[in-house]
This record gives C-alpha cells, structure tokens and sequence, in this order.
C-alpha cells in the first residue's frame, strides 16, 4: 500500500470516531421512541409501565448523562469489571434519588455532573486506571446524576405514585447499565489501546462543553443578561 492511499475500510483512528458517534446515535435513536414523557402525549404518570418509559427516556434526553454512562462501560470494561463496576455508579445514583425524596439538596449539580465527565473521560484518557479510584469516581458522581434525576421527576410528576416510582426506577436503572455494558463491550473489547482511550477524550470533550455551557449561563444570570 502507498504512503498516500487510505485502507478501504479508513484508518483506526477513523473506524474508532464511527464507533464512538455511532454508538451515541444508536441510543438517541433508541430514545427517540421513548422519549420520557412523549410517549404519554403529555399526559401524567399514573402507572407503572408509564414510570418505566420516564425511567428509560430520561437519561437519554440528556446528553450529559448519556456520555457519562457511555464513559462508565468503558472505564469499567479498561479495569476489568464491565459488569460489576458500573453498580458502583447505580448505587450512587439511587442514593442520589433518595437524598431528593427525602428534600437534601445537593449544591451546583450541574456543575458536578459537566465536570463528572471531564475527570472520568481525562482518567480513560490517560489509560491509567486504577479500581478503586474509578468505583469512587462512579460512586461519587452517580450521587448527582441520580439527584437530578430525581429532581427531575419529583419537578414534572410531584405525588408520583409507588407503582410509577418502581416503574421509574427499574427503567432507569436497567437502561443505564444496558449502555454501560454496550460501550464497554464495542470501545474496548479486543481493541487496541488507543481506541477506549479516544473515547475518553471525547467523553472529556464533552463534559467541557457542558460545563462552559453552565459557568456562561450563571454568568449572564448574574450580570441580568437572562
């Protein structure tokens, strides 16, 4: 092959970028029909098959979640425990919902889940990981993806019943560790290197993103330009 010419299939570095958009456009396809309350046609939450589709759109809907848990497969698959890792995080998640049941507020969530990408994309992209800093990196973040999930469901559906509630949180729970698993298993499964560590540095990417969104946001706020 000459120096100049492209294999057919593209580089590594091109097929990893595809992986890694299509895996992201894979899930907002897969949100796009259950989409948190579409699906309802606006209507409220009152069984639990409705919680269920809340539970599976609503981390989809956000991008800032999604990468997140895209992030937590494949940090998860890089240390070895693509299974049981990324129940670090949904335990810290469920805590997280349970602070908000019981009225603890957390301060700057947002701020915390933009910068919850940066760091555990900047770890993945270092491809130097170590087990008990990354369960403490999903544990910890998992407490405020968690919160503002139930922040977000306790805003648009107060009084939910118990069925709903259940409902909400098996969707939710199942959905997030099915992309965790999904991300781990294509980023990093008999890949080379440099293929879950790209993966970081755009999850990082991301988060950056995400997180100058949010600092420009309080700016304005606070100089009365919104």
């Amino acid at each position: 092959m000459r120096p100049c010419e492209t294999p057919v299939g593209g580089t590594g570095m091109e097929n990893d970028m595809k992986k890694i958009t299509g895996l992201s456009a894979l899930a907002a396809l897969i949100a796009t029909p259950a989409l948190a309350h579409h699906p309802l046609a606006g209507a409220p939450m009152e069984t639990f098959t409705h919680g269920v589709l809340s539970g599976i759109g609503h981390p989809l809907l956000g991008f800032d979640h999604m990468f997140f848990v895209i992030a937590v497969g494949v940090a998860a698959a890089m240390i070895g425990r693509l299974v049981s890792a990324p129940l670090a995080y949904l335990a810290g998640m469920m805590g997280g919902i349970a602070l908000v049941a019981n009225g603890i507020a957390l301060p700057a969530v947002e701020l915390v889940i933009a910068a919850s990408l940066i760091v555990l994309g900047g770890l993945i992209a270092s491809g130097s990981l170590r087990a008990p800093v990354v369960l403490a990196v999903f544990a910890a973040a998992g407490v405020f993806h968690g919160w503002a999930f139930g922040g977000a469901i306790a805003g648009a559906e107060a009084g939910v019943g118990g069925g709903v509630l259940v409902g909400y949180l098996l969707g939710l729970t199942v959905t997030q560790f099915a992309i965790a698993y999904l991300a781990g298993s294509l980023i990093v499964k008999g890949s080379e290197t440099i293929r879950p560590r790209l993966a970081g540095a755009v999850v990082a990417g991301v988060g950056a993103t995400f997180l100058l969104e949010n600092v420009e946001g309080i700016a304005f706020a606070a100089l009365g330009l919104v």
